[in-house]
Parts: structure tokens; C-alpha cells; sequence
């Protein structure tokens, strides 16, 4: 399935240029200078996971413009993996790039099989007493549904009432639409009905063959798809805004060598370039901000 999707997006080459984003050339990595701050920033007494080499946690699916398959179908490219090696040439090492299960980072992250995680994930308090953060991007999210759908707005917790909406297991979005059909049935309405899937390609032939009414999920995601094939559109964002941010181990200072590793991409125009690519300069941030407040419910 991840394959047929990825053939999906590279036969789609005209809509791909409609939306801006050139998916051949964005296999070229983007890359900027060594930074000696960054560099100085390293724990003396930190052990990198391969010796002169980045290892990250990027998503195993196919979730564009965040992560997908190159043209070679083995290559991850996306703004996540460029994140990652803005990172790496930062710290002056080498990238290595671990395609992770949502599910799967969290444990990873603890046992020291990664450095650092770079899979989408926004700062949430809860999260904070576990993890260390180095924000790189506003988390926005969005409802997508099919472009023919009678649904016009998804902006309120009556929106999603008696809804069928594709959501992930574990996410801030999961948290807030249970908040709502929580909130709804309070209210006498019709309960939602929540599609646990894993695969983003399953998702879109939920959506468009009837199975599921919605997709609730990162706003970049739906938008890019959007603009790709025009199959779906964006009806409403989610209410909370929270950071996309680095993820590393609690106490073992590496996320100020990567913050400081961020505002230096920030300062040289790569990290522009990267969120421009890919179509998500709305979500950009000015400056990289440590352990900010979290996301709440």
C-alpha cells in the first residue's frame, strides 16, 4: 500500500508543481554550515547512539509533506528528515534517518535507540515530564474531507457529532475530538465514531469510498493532500495550537545543542527553505524555544 501511494504521488507531477512543491528536486537534501555554537553546546559527557552520526526517528508512513518515500522507494524525504539534517550538518555529523512507528519513539527516545525523534510530535505537559523539547514549527491541525462531501465546516465540538473520523491512536487530535464527543454526548447528541488506522493510504480509500465521513489529523498533511489531487479539501482547523518540536531524553542537555542548532538554520535562511518546499511557511517559528508550556486539554 505505502508503495501504490507513493506511484500516486510521483505519477501526479503536474499537481505536485500546481501546489508549489516539486517532489524530484526536494530529493536533494538541504543542508547548512557547521555551527560552532551548536557544536560548544553538545554535553561533554553525551554519547551519540553511532559515534559522529545523528540518529533520528523519522515516521515509517507515508505522511507528506512531513515524511514519504523518495522516487527510489527506499529514501525518506520530507520536512521532518530535512529537519534532521539541518540538525546533523549543525552538530557537524552525519545523518541517519530511523523510519519509527508513532507508537514505537517514546520507548526508543528512553532507551537511547535514537538521539532524537522528529516524528510530528507537539509538546504537551505531560509528555514535558518525560521528554525534552527544541521547537521548530507551529502544530496546526485540520478536518479533511472528500472534495464531493456534503460536510461544509468541522470548527465545533456539534460538527463532529455522529461523524465517523479517522483519527491516530495516542494523538493530540485523538485527545481533543474524544474531549468533544465527550462534551457532545453531555449534550444529547449523536456520539462520534473514532477510525483507528495506521496507514495513510488506508485513510484516503476510507475516505473516499464512504467508509469514514472525516479526517482529522496535521493541517500541512491535509492541505498538502488537498493540492495534490484535489480528491479532498480542508473544512475547519483544530482549536488548540502546541509546537512541533525535537524530542530527546529527559536531562541529557542535548536539546540546547539542537536548539541552538535550529535558530542557526533559522539565521542562515536554510530552515526557510526547507518549511518553503514544502509548502508549510505558515507553521514556521521565528526561534527554537525549550520545554515551552505544552499543549492542555
Amino acid at each position: 500500500m505505502k508503495a501504490l501511494l507513493t506511484l500516486l504521488l510521483f505519477s501526479a507531477g503536474p499537481f505536485a508543481m500546481a501546489a508549489g512543491i516539486d517532489l524530484k528536486a526536494n530529493e536533494t537534501p538541504i543542508h547548512t554550515p557547521a555551527n560552532p555554537a551548536a557544536i560548544a553546546k553538545i554535553p561533554s559527557g553525551y554519547r551519540f547512539v553511532e559515534p559522529g552520526t545523528l540518529t533520528v526517528a523519522i515516521s515509517a508512513l507515508n505522511s507528506p509533506p512531513l515524511a514519504l518515500l523518495a522516487s527510489d522507494n527506499r529514501t525518506r524525504i520530507g520536512s521532518d528528515p530535512d529537519i534532521a539534517q539541518l540538525l546533523a550538518d549543525s552538530l557537524g555529523l552525519k545523518v541517519k534517518l530511523v523510519p519509527t512507528a508513532w507508537e514505537d519513539w517514546p520507548l526508543g527516545i528512553s532507551a537511547g535507540k535514537y538521539d532524537v525523534a522528529l516524528v510530528n510530535i507537539a509538546v504537551t505537559e505531560q509528555r514535558k515530564m518525560k521528554f525534552d523539547f527544541a521547537t521548530y514549527r507551529v502544530d496546526t491541525l485540520g478536518f479533511s474531507v472528500k472534495s464531493t462531501s456534503e460536510i461544509q465546516s468541522i470548527n465545533t465540538p456539534p460538527d463532529v457529532a455522529g461523524k465517523r473520523v479517522i483519527v491516530g491512536s495516542g494523538t493530540n487530535q485523538e485527545k481533543i475530538l474524544l474531549k468533544w464527543d465527550k462534551e457532545n454526548q453531555a449534550n444529547g447528541l449523536k456520539p462520534v465514531q473514532p477510525i483507528y488506522l495506521t496507514d495513510d493510504a488506508s485513510g484516503n480509500l476510507y475516505l473516499q469510498s464512504g467508509r469514514a465521513d472525516a479526517i482529522f489529523g496535521p493541517h500541512s498533511v491535509g492541505a498538502y493532500k488537498a493540492a495534490l489531487t484535489g480528491k479532498t479539501r480542508l473544512v475547519g482547523k483544530g482549536p488548540l495550537k502546541a509546537y512541533v518540536a525535537t524530542t530527546t531524553k529527559k536531562g541529557n542537555g542535548l536539546v540546547y545543542a539542537l536548539q541552538e542548532g535550529i535558530n542557526g538554520a533559522i539565521h542562515s535562511g536554510a530552515y526557510q527553505q526547507v518549511l518553503a518546499r514544502w509548502g508549510e511557511q505558515e507553521e514556521g517559528v521565528e526561534a527554537s524555544v525549550v520545554n515551552p508550556p505544552g499543549i492542555a486539554y
